[in-house]
């Protein structure tokens, strides 16, 4: 009698959940639904089949898929991959309308903004995501790339989404081809980043190492933002936005107007110090081999998950609404979250990464079960990078070419053309290691960890930090 009441209690704790977020989508699809039949008073009606609805469809659909992958990291059950394999699939299905819409709408793929092109990325992860569930077997690799989906539709909601005319030099064939290839290069790249995160679990790697690299790289997300947005009086910087021409607001040709928002940033500090804080327990067991600073760190990632979420309430409320002053200019100006999209989605991530880790802690028995064998993942990885290299190559070989009909020149050693090649070299230090000297194992998978790392700063740091004559992309 005792085993089939604890038999009995998952299934209605599965039941539960999986009722909680179907009950979920439909009251979000519905509220979405009568937002779009019944607009505001004095405003005409919208159409129904827009690109923001659509996209508002995957998101939802795609934070459904990773909130039953979650779930399954809390229960075990098997029921809920299956079921977020049916979300990310509809998911992908409205993902597909909404770029073939974009499509329709400008005349052109969508690859010549970020906002498109981090469009194409999402849909391609989705559609890389499916084929690896069915043909690799590997069931739970949804939980790294599905969260994955979210912060990059999430992105897309705050840049800027206008129709607009190409400028003279992406008026080229050579468009299509270059941003193609490296859409699906990039794609390929994060897929061989879920799958080496996957390796690492059935390889043995010890759970507080796991947390350790989790704390590290939550870490770095808040060290950066205070690095660059730490105001003296404790505010954080954030650039004005300007809501009636949706832009950012301009000193001069340049150089941003920031405002000061009192007080976010020593909250930014409190959480920076609780996200550090089991890294340092870390290091302290480490040193003094004493296995209960272990403990005590992975109680800790509890807390900073719990600050984490309430640093990212304030952030949003607080750049949503009021007025502040600028140390540039006199006034108070207005900011955005759609002038800060990069601070929230790595806000956003670092969440994400802390709900895996903790997954991990509770279900990692279940996560080996349902996953490939060590080797089967190491070989997957291989082989998704022999497919990614080829694409990142022929990415470099198609702009070179492109560039020289443009510019003049093959290559100018531009910030994104260098950490293309960045990119290039990791990747094919990879290849080299892995077919001359045999490399497999954990140093393959780091090699796979960090090249994504590199494809990441290419795609977004470069273009926000390093302008140059990619400043569109």
């Amino acid at each position: 009698m005792a085993r089939a009441t604890v038999e009995e209690h998952p299934q209605k704790s599965g039941a539960a959940l999986l009722v909680a977020v179907t009950l979920g989508i439909v009251f979000l699809l519905f509220v979405a639904f009568l937002n779009t039949v019944k607009p505001a008073p004095g405003a005409p009606p919208a159409p129904f089949f827009t690109e923001s609805n659509l996209l508002y469809v995957a998101l939802i659909l795609y934070a459904g898929a990773t909130a039953l992958y979650i779930g399954f990291g809390v229960t075990g059950l098997d029921r809920y991959v299956k079921a977020a394999s049916f979300l990310t699939m509809f998911g992908f299905v409205a993902n597909t309308v909404a770029a073939g819409h974009r499509w329709y709408a400008a005349g052109h793929p969508p690859f010549a903004s970020v906002y498109e092109m981090l469009l194409s990325f999402v849909w391609t992860v989705a559609a890389l995501t499916l084929i690896a569930e069915r043909k690799f077997k590997v069931k739970v690799i949804g939980t790294v790339t599905m969260p994955l989906a979210v912060v990059g539709v999430v992105l897309m909601q705050l840049l800027p989404n206008e129709v607009r005319p190409l400028v003279p030099a992406l008026q080229s064939t050579w468009l299509h081809i270059h941003v193609t290839l490296a859409m699906l290069a990039y794609a390929a790249c994060a897929l061989s980043f879920a799958l080496a995160m996957m390796f690492l679990i059935q390889d043995n790697m010890k759970t507080e190492t796991f947390q350790a690299a989790t704390s590290a790289m939550v870490s770095a997300v808040y060290v950066a933002i205070i690095a660059t947005r730490f105001s003296a009086w404790g505010g954080l910087n954030l650039i004005a936005w300007d809501y009636e021409n949706k832009e950012e607001v301009f000193l001069q040709r340049g150089v941003r107007l920031f405002v000061t928002v009192p007080d976010l940033g020593w909250l930014f500090v409190i959480v920076a110090l609780a996200v550090l804080a089991p890294l340092g327990f870390y290091i302290w067991g480490r040193v003094k081999h004493d296995e209960s600073k272990y403990i005590v760190a992975s109680r800790g990632v509890f807390v900073s998950i719990a600050l984490q979420v309430l640093a990212l309430g304030f952030f949003v409320l607080r750049a949503r609404s009021g007025f502040y002053h600028s140390a540039d200019a006199e006034g108070t100006f207005q900011t955005s979250l759609a002038a800060s999209p990069f601070i929230l989605s790595g806000i956003v991530s670092g969440i994400f990464a802390s709900l895996l880790y903790l997954m991990m802690v509770w279900r990692r028995s279940d996560l080996e079960r349902l996953l490939p064998t060590a080797d089967a993942l190491d070989r997957i990885t291989y082989k998704t990078i022999g497919i990614a290299f080829p694409l990142l190559t022929l990415m470099i070989a198609a702009g070179a070419y492109w560039a020289n009909r443009t510019w003049g020149s093959y290559w100018s050693w531009d910030p994104k053309e260098t950490w293309a090649a960045i990119t290039w070299l990791v990747y094919a230090a990879y290849l080299h290691m892995r077919v001359t000297r045999g490399m497999r194992g954990r140093w393959a998978a780091y090699f796979a960890i960090g090249g994504f790392a590199v494809v990441m700063f290419t795609f977004f740091g470069v273009t926000y930090l390093l302008p140059g004559l990619h400043a569109y992309a």
